[in-house]
């Protein structure tokens, strides 16, 4: 039998190796039970892969996340193949994997119940015990419908050859060039089950070593109002016990630092039915914060040389037939309002195309720029109910959004100390962990020229390789004007949210005919950069109440100091010290209410006040206070100068305050 060359790359080395002609992945890694799949030629394969003369292939293991992708797509068939043994009648519909974990939506005559989860997932580990195969078949589309004939929503996949539905990912369940069904085979090579799936998977039901089911929702097929309401079960799956008991340790944490439940204990912020779903009202105590963050930012960019602009909330539909958003993005528009005869308007989900006319509103020259131009715009974008989230998926919220406009011979140290600013100013809020996504072009949803596009992405790889922090690409995730930078954040149990993005245009500037008088009097071009730092001011308000559980450092907090007097003798000594402190800027209150002084205590625990300021008749006696910090610790007999200079030095230099 003829051999292959190939090479192996792992990371440890990298080798060519010679092999027998038939030579599988699983010949090559089938050792190691903790690969699950294999990387040819950069494509996910099935272990059972046949390779191919020149090929490069690399093991993926289980706690990689293609592996973890793997393992949860896996398991979402297992999911699927229990029901049915439970419920034959059951239709399915598709069973990708997502963030954390995976889901299948199902045809059935009654939704799932909590007893019914419990069966099934009982099943689900009857099946991974038996240690069932996953084998790969390619069928023809008449194959297909044959063997799937009973399966309603399969067969409507069959005609999309690859194309997805508007949630989730239906091509995950079918294909490409061609169409595969997968098998679950007995040990004795029986069939167990089947079903339309792209794949890969993992070689047997034994290497989904650890899952469990979460809650079952309804979903509509396909994500679309139009279409039958499906059930939906969700479920997790890793790569062991231990890490399938760690991620459900943190979702018992996260439950408790849910900033819609926080928002409402600690009175923030409310989205009341009478307004809509994804259109959130801030109260005075949200309002406090969220002015806090704005000045903070403000300031910082105006030290940073950008100028502050304000547009409208809506615009001629024109401008978006301009910018092309009316052809990439429609379905994440309102639609439009016929406000003047014959002429629609619509709500802006985007500052940009706004931003460009300022620019064009006059004659522009290179000593100008680069010309960076920044606004807190709110803007509104219909998001499908299934995916609202209080404020961190909302469909009204505020941008922090600034558009640069420069030379190309300017755009390297742009983006340069662009993505130092945003990395310091994040820091400035308490985030510290981050790595880089670059989201690169999709060619069947983008505009331009390869050579721009080229030449964006490698700028800004150039500005992500000087943070020296980790880079992980994200083909085809790009905007369809050019390519984005993510800054992924960890927050204090170690969730990531995507934050701060920068994008690179050549494109709207020559939609919207841009141009700029050069120092040799021809007329030019300017690239345009985006970038929005917090993402929305909602978003990132969510995203530091969950980080800190809603113990906002001092800087931050609604409430900075309340004051407690043990007695209604001692208010007054309080108010002449919360006076003290309103001199300095501090927000300070004082609990004159006929509480005892220990409820009065835990009322301020609950809000999560950074400082307490007890006084009794010692204190009075001495003008001091006692000293009460968030995390129980008092200091007593402390001077009010002493206190306050304390509490001002705190909040200046934004510390947490904890101690």
């Amino acid at each position: 039998m003829p051999n292959l060359r190939i090479t192996v790359a792992t990371a440890a080395e990298r080798a060519e190796r010679e092999v027998a002609t038939g030579t599988t992945a699983a010949d090559l890694f089938g050792d190691d039970k903790a690969v699950v799949v294999a990387r040819v030629n950069g494509t996910l394969r099935d272990l059972s892969h046949a390779l191919a003369e020149g090929d490069v292939v690399e093991p993926v293991r289980a706690d990689e996340p293609d592996g973890r992708q793997v393992v949860r797509h896996s398991a979402a068939h297992v999911l699927a193949q229990a029901v049915q043994d439970i419920n034959p009648s059951a239709k399915l519909g598709i069973g990708p994997p997502i963030v954390n974990g995976f889901y299948y939506d199902f045809d059935v005559e009654t939704p799932f119940t909590p007893d019914d989860l419990a069966k099934i997932e009982k099943r689900m580990q009857a099946i991974q015990k038996e240690g069932q195969s996953f084998a790969r078949r390619v069928v023809t589309d008449d194959e297909a419908r044959a063997e799937l004939a009973d399966e309603p929503y399969k067969l409507e996949l069959i005609g999309l050859k690859g194309g997805a539905g508007d949630e989730g990912d239906a091509s995950v369940e079918v294909g490409g060039a061609e169409l595969t069904i997968y098998d679950n085979l007995k040990r004795d090579g029986s069939l167990a089950w089947k079903d339309l799936c792209r794949g890969p998977h993992v070689p047997t039901t034994r290497h989904i070593p650890a899952f469990a089911l979460q809650r079952s929702a309804a979903a509509y097929w396909r994500g679309s109002e139009k279409n039958p309401q499906l059930q939906r079960i969700y479920g997790t799956a890793w790569e062991s016990r231990e890490a399938l008991k760690d991620y459900q340790t943190m979702l018992v944490e996260a439950e408790k630092r849910d900033h819609r439940r926080l928002g409402t204990e600690l009175d923030l912020f409310s989205i009341p039915d009478e307004i809509g779903s994804g259109l959130a009202v801030f109260h005075p105590k949200g309002g406090v914060v969220r002015r806090v963050m704005e000045d903070y930012s403000r300031r910082r960019h105006e030290e940073a040389d950008y100028s502050f602009v304000n547009t409208p909330h809506l615009t001629k539909s024109s401008l978006f037939e301009t910018s092309g958003h009316l052809d990439w993005y429609a379905d994440g528009m309102y639609p439009p309002m016929q406000l003047d005869e014959g002429q629609s308007y619509h709500l802006k989900p985007m500052n940009c195309p706004m931003h460009n006319l300022v620019f064009r509103s006059r004659g522009r020259s290179y000593r100008e720029l680069p010309l960076r131009l920044f606004e807190f715009g709110t803007v509104y974008r219909y998001e499908k109910s299934g995916v609202v989230h209080g404020l961190t998926r909302a469909r009204g919220f505020t941008q922090d959004d600034a558009h640069i406009y420069c030379t190309k011979e300017q755009m390297p140290g742009e983006l340069d100390s662009l993505l130092t600013f945003v990395l310091d100013l994040l820091r400035d809020y308490g985030l510290s962990e981050f790595y880089l996504e670059l989201s690169t072009r999709d060619p069947e949803k983008s505009v331009g020229s390869d050579e721009d596009w080229a030449e964006a992405t490698e700028a800004l790889r150039a500005a992500a390789e000087k943070q020296d922090l980790e880079l992980v690409m994200d083909p085809g995730g790009a905007a369809f004007y050019g390519p984005k930078i993510s800054v992924q954040a960890k927050d204090a149990i170690g969730r990531t949210w995507q934050l701060s993005t920068i994008q690179v245009d050549f494109q709207l500037p020559q939609r919207f005919d841009l141009e700029y008088q050069a120092a040799d009097g021809t007329r030019q071009r300017p690239v345009m950069i985006h970038r929005a730092l917090f993402g929305s001011i909602e978003r990132f308000f969510a995203v530091l109440l969950e980080h800190y559980a809603g113990a906002f450092p001092a800087w931050l907090a609604p409430v900075q100091v309340v004051g407690i007097p043990i007695t209604e003798a001692h208010v007054e000594h309080l108010r002449e010290v919360a006076a003290e402190l309103k001199r300095h800027g501090v927000r300070v209150e004082v609990d004159a209410s006929d509480d005892r002084m220990q409820k009065k205590i835990r009322n301020a625990q609950k809000q999560k006040v950074p400082f307490m300021l007890l006084a009794g008749d010692e204190d009075v006696a001495k003008g001091a206070v006692s000293f009460r910090y968030r995390d129980g610790e008092q200091k007593n007999g402390v001077p009010v100068s002493e206190a306050v200079a304390e509490i001002v030095a705190a909040i200046a230099g934004r510390q947490a305050a904890t101690h």
